[in-house]
């Protein structure tokens, strides 16, 4: 069994804060970057990076947070209060650097890599996949997509980005999601439809928003361990199979 590497990243080391996950290996393989939740990198994230790991792809989560100059690992508390006084496109920038690190790393095919993003990070991940052609799939669990005019802190809506990405995606969402409502979520399928790419869509009519996290009040076990194979399944589909 190949060993699997995990620890924490620093920027004075690494270039970026945050943490990584990956199978001990010469040869380059398929990569990961998470996007983490607005309660930022907690224990549960580390968790899903390990079992990615198992799966050899090289898995880094950039500690968003940290990187926009609010130091510390979790923000449970003060999560919602950064995210909505920090613009997307600083949020993009930040994401950026954990890509760019992933990508210059020895043991990452950069051909394959994709990018998987929970909550708020499933929000930013459709801005940053949009403006980064070179993601080759992306899973979105839950993203935090409402019904809201575009502001200074958040010029332009997910479903407007969703419509210039470039890659294959898979959307993961539950009919008793609050923050995304069925109308939302209908809106946010046509918006990936009318990319013409490859599009996975998957909602779940008893799932909650978070439901597979294990540190939110709407986790689900039996969901997050369904929904769990289709995302490795599609995953594997389009970064282990032949580079395209």
């Amino acid at each position: 069994m190949t060993r699997i590497v995990t620890r924490g990243l620093k920027e004075e080391e690494d270039g970026i804060q945050g943490y990584i996950a990956h199978p001990d290996r010469a040869e380059k393989g398929p990569g990961l970057l998470l996007i983490h939740q607005h309660s930022g990198l907690t224990g549960y994230l580390k968790t899903a990076a390990y079992k990615f790991a198992q799966l050899g792809y090289t898995t880094v989560i950039p500690n968003l947070y940290h990187m926009l100059g609010y130091p510390a690992e979790q923000h449970i508390d003060r999560g919602t209060e950064i995210q909505n006084k920090t613009p997307d496109p600083d949020f993009v920038k930040v994401i950026d650097r954990g890509w760019r690190y992933c990508l210059s790393r020895n043991d990452v095919d950069g051909a394959r890599v994709g990018v998987v993003g929970y909550c708020m990070g499933g929000r930013l991940g459709i801005h940053f996949v949009a403006a980064t052609p070179d993601v080759r799939a992306f899973v979105a669990y839950y993203p935090s997509v409402r019904d809201e005019q575009p502001t200074k802190i958040r010029p332009r809506h997910p479903n407007d980005a969703a419509r210039e990405i470039k890659c294959p995606s898979m959307i993961l969402f539950g009919g008793q999601d609050r923050t995304s409502t069925f109308p939302i979520q209908q809106q946010v399928m046509e918006s990936f439809h009318a990319n013409g790419q490859p599009l996975e869509w998957h909602r779940f009519h008893f799932g909650n928003h978070g439901f597979a996290s294990t540190e939110s009040d709407g986790y689900q076990p039996y969901l997050a361990d369904l929904v769990w194979p289709l995302v490795t399944e599609f995953l594997r589909r389009e970064l282990i199979g032949p580079a395209r």
